[in-house]
C-alpha cells in the first residue's frame, strides 16, 4: 500500500541558492525550509494541511459573527455529523439534532 510522503529539507540557510533550488526541484514531495531563519515555514504548513486533507470548520452562534479564533479541524470530506461529534457526542444524536445552517464556498447540499 502506498503511503504519501513529504520530504522536508532543513538548513537551507547553510547552502547556496543553486543547491537550494536543486533540492527544491529534486522531488514533487520536497519542501525546503530553514527553521533557524523561519524561511518557507508557512509553505510547509500549507503542504502538511494539503497532504493530510484537513479542513477548518468555523462555528457561529445565531446572530453573532463567526468565531475565527478556534476552528474545528476535520478530515476532508467530513459531514455535519462529524463536526457535531467533534464538539460533543450528544450533538450528533439523530433524536436531538434538528438542523444546521451551512455556508461557504466548499459546502455541498
Amino acid at each position: 500500500q502506498y503511503i504519501r510522503c513529504l520530504n522536508v529539507i532543513n538548513k537551507i540557510d547553510a547552502v547556496t541558492i543553486e543547491e537550494t533550488d536543486r533540492l527544491a526541484r529534486s522531488s514533487l514531495h520536497a519542501v525546503v525550509v530553514s527553521c533557524n531563519l523561519n524561511l518557507n515555514i508557512d509553505h510547509l504548513i500549507d503542504r502538511i494541511w494539503d497532504y493530510l486533507a484537513l479542513c477548518r470548520v468555523y462555528t457561529k452562534k445565531r446572530g453573532a459573527p463567526p468565531d475565527f479564533e478556534d476552528p474545528l479541524v476535520l478530515r476532508g470530506g467530513a459531514r455535519v455529523e462529524d463536526a457535531c461529534s467533534a464538539i460533543h457526542k450528544s450533538l450528533a444524536d439523530p433524536n436531538r439534532f434538528k438542523y444546521a445552517l451551512v455556508w461557504g464556498r466548499s459546502t455541498k447540499h
